[in-house]
């Protein structure tokens, strides 16, 4: 029965955004072109096959450019707010920006980068670099390592604290160590360096 839970919500949590992903665009794409098309056609006086790609793909050039300016990131961040207070979305959207948000390799809340611990109870240990902090207990301060390990695919995982001197770094970067965990181990190289 844990087996069956388990398989059912990572299938639930790889199926999902993608669906969710390729209907958004087909949704876009047939909108844009439905408006467009026809618009068009009346203007140039015939249609103009791909015009809904091409002017999706511009879409999304420009709401990059505005994500990526003071102003506009602002402003995104307000719709975004507001849109998060919508329940059904929410539990959609949120999931899938932290994700995305993790594997963006120019945020610094996300993976940093792929560490290998050797866990004296576990073996070796592969996973995501998330956090380096220092813990005060008391009997001086301690370097210790957030670190996420996915256990199924890349949206369930655990968050395991590690020393700072157990970890080494294996010449892997997050993309690598995605394309990892998403074949079960079969994408690592046939040797990796790794360095402290």
């Amino acid at each position: 029965m844990q087996w069956f839970r388990r398989s059912l919500i990572a299938g639930f949590f790889v199926t999902v955004p993608l669906v969710v992903s390729v209907t958004a665009f087909v949704w876009i794409f047939r909108a844009v072109d439905g408006f467009m098309g026809p618009l068009f056609a009346t203007w140039w006086g015939q249609e103009l096959p791909g015009l809904g790609l091409l002017i999706t793909v511009l879409g999304l050039l420009v709401i990059g450019t505005l994500a990526t300016n003071v102003f506009g990131k602002r402003v995104l961040e307000q719709v975004e707010t507001y849109l998060l207070k919508i329940p059904v979305f929410r539990t959609i959207y949120a999931p899938v920006k932290q994700l995305t948000t993790a594997l963006s390799p120019d945020n610094k809340y996300g993976f940093k980068r792929v560490v290998l611990i050797e866990d004296p109870e576990r073996g070796y240990v592969l996973g995501f670099l998330t956090k380096e902090f220092i813990l005060d207990r008391g009997r001086g301060r301690e370097s210790l390592l957030a670190v996420y390990v996915p256990t199924n695919h890349l949206y369930l995982g655990d968050v395991r604290i590690y020393d700072a001197n157990l970890a080494e770094y294996p010449d892997i970067d997050v993309q690598q160590g995605v394309r990892i965990f998403l074949t079960g181990g079969t994408a690592l190289d046939d040797e990796l360096r790794a360095s402290r």
